[in-house]
């Protein structure tokens, strides 16, 4: 699994306020579609891009719970937060939510579901903190979907292979529809968002997924050094010479209690 230290928040951080990741931001936030003074909740909030939008959009009257087990991650939430009265900003892991029974009116999550080795008890716990006909969005990678050119293909599947590892589902998508039905909940929608990259932006998800990729790889001792670093070059290599291609699809599920 991916380790959230303080290098790794710093990459996301940066990542995360590029336009591939506001956009997915933004399909999580029109799914949820928050009303003034609506009570939500903001399942693994990270660095608090999405609380912080949530906390406009209810206003004054309403309130928002951010929850993360990362403390490095909530530092980033209460610094982006700070001064806002109506976000709260809670220690707490998705399968044990520190809210009360029918309490939220909805409640997104956005690329945290995919961590779990169960998603089931996080569910169960969505089911049980959301109002009767309150919304549930859910939004998760199918790492299924990664294309990613490479002039050695052998190596970068041996890349991508490590990268599996790096979270318990690679095809969540694919299975949670049935999991939230057999959760109790209505399934409304299930909507794809492809992110595709010709150039490696700077500010890219695939720009971020070489870093990360590179250092989960060489610190889980799948690949050698030597070799991460020339599959890393290889990719500057073939942007700089116009022949970049990167393409992986988010999907966001939104349902009601």
């Amino acid at each position: 699994m991916l380790e959230f230290d303080d290098a790794t928040a710093r990459i996301l951080e940066q990542s995360y306020l590029g336009k591939d990741f506001r956009r997915r931001r933004d399909a999580s936030f029109a799914a949820l579609a928050p009303r003034p003074g609506e009570t939500l909740a903001d399942i693994g909030c990270g660095n608090g891009l999405l609380t912080h939008d949530l906390g406009l959009a209810v206003g004054p009257t309403g309130k928002v719970t951010g929850i993360d087990p990362s403390d490095q991650m909530l530092a980033l939430a209460r610094a982006r937060t700070e001064g806002m009265g109506q976000i709260e900003l809670v220690n707490a892991s998705a399968e044990t939510l520190p809210l009360a029974d029918g309490s939220l009116d909805g409640a997104l999550s956005l690329q945290v579901f995919e961590y779990l080795d169960d998603p089931r008890p996080a569910l169960a716990e969505a089911k049980r903190v959301l109002r009767p006909g309150g919304r549930l969005v859910l939004g998760d990678m199918h790492f299924g979907t990664l294309t990613w050119h490479s002039d050695d293909p052998d190596r970068m599947a041996r890349m991508q292979s490590s990268w599996e590892s790096h979270t318990a589902w690679t095809d969540l998508p694919a299975h949670l529809p049935k999991m939230l039905e057999d959760a109790g909940f209505a399934v409304t929608s299930v909507e794809p968002l492809t992110m595709l990259d010709t150039r490696l932006k700077p500010d890219g998800i695939a720009r971020m997924m070489l870093i990360l990729m590179a250092r989960h790889a060489v610190a889980k001792g799948h690949l050698e050094k030597d070799e991460v670093s020339a599959w890393s070059d290889e990719q500057d290599r073939l942007a700089a010479q116009g022949r970049f291609f990167f393409s992986l699809t988010h999907v966001v599920v939104t349902a009601h209690a």
